[in-house]
């Protein structure tokens, strides 16, 4: 009598066992990330005026925050901070690395400690030397010393990503353009920066991200007249978290993220 062919059972492996482990892990790192992002966009639609309970949707919310005058006057504050900081800072930082870019090796060494300093130093002992610097130098405080001051902060982290783009690039381009014919103007508008255009792309996006989301250099440097959004939330989270804040975060996270997704596009595209 044959035995009867039972099914075979694929045997989980300990390659199984680990990637099922990770991927679990994966999953629960990113819920603690973005866990807290999701419920303050869900309660941006909340009836209660308290986040507290769920009462029902609305878009109520996002109708009284365009009808708030103060807050748009913040918000248009910010933008053309953002804006204008982002721009210096992208042209100092790319230039930066440029100048830097074929020089010896200590002195690319000495240049890196001083991109680094700006980074690492507390944000708190930066906005009181740019305090005291203002007051020394006789500048006002307002939307001028907030500019200066994101420049500042935002500059070294433009030319780090410029500077890890141009990591992998090779010279020999820009030497055959100029054995071709070429000026070094052309050489490094035609060839070398085509080339770099996506570190600079993704360095201007942080120093855009940067200037718009900074508070506490900001509010050391700001002055009346110069109220940008980060400080006017904390002015109203005092007396509370309302919808109309939990509107303004999700209205700002909407645009960074369609910042993010447009940059990867373009890279990917450009690639």
């Amino acid at each position: 009598m044959n035995a009867a062919k039972l099914p075979i059972r694929p045997i989980e492996t300990h390659t199984t066992k680990s990637r099922r482990f990770m991927w679990a892990y994966v999953a629960l790192v990113y819920l603690f990330l973005y866990l807290p992002i999701i419920v303050l966009a869900i309660y941006s639609f909340n009836t209660s005026r308290f986040n507290v309970n769920w009462e029902g949707f609305t878009l109520d919310w996002y109708a009284r925050l365009g009808q708030n005058s103060k807050i748009l006057a913040a918000a248009k504050t910010s933008l053309s901070i953002a804006a204008v900081s982002t721009l210096l800072s992208t042209i100092l930082g790319t230039a930066l690395v440029f100048g830097v870019y074929r020089n010896t090796p200590r002195i690319r060494s000495f240049v890196d400690v001083l991109i680094y300093v700006p980074m690492i130093v507390p944000e708190t002992v930066m906005g009181i030397a740019l305090l005291a610097f203002f007051a020394a130098a006789g500048i006002d405080l307002g939307t001028i010393s907030i500019i200066i001051a994101h420049v500042m902060f935002s500059t070294p982290f433009v030319a780090l990503v410029v500077q890890a783009r141009l990591d992998g690039f090779e010279y020999s381009l820009v030497e055959a353009a100029l054995d071709l014919g070429a000026t070094h103007w052309i050489a490094m508008t035609k060839v070398m920066l085509p080339l770099a255009a996506p570190g600079i792309f993704a360095g201007a996006l942080l120093a855009f991200t940067l200037s718009l989301d900074d508070f506490i250099i900001t509010f050391f440097t700001a002055g009346p007249g110069s109220t940008t959004l980060p400080l006017y939330i904390y002015s109203m989270v005092k007396f509370g978290v309302s919808p109309e804040i939990n509107a303004l975060s999700t209205i700002i996270l909407a645009i960074t993220i369609t910042l993010v997704v447009g940059s990867e596009f373009l890279r990917r595209k450009r690639g």
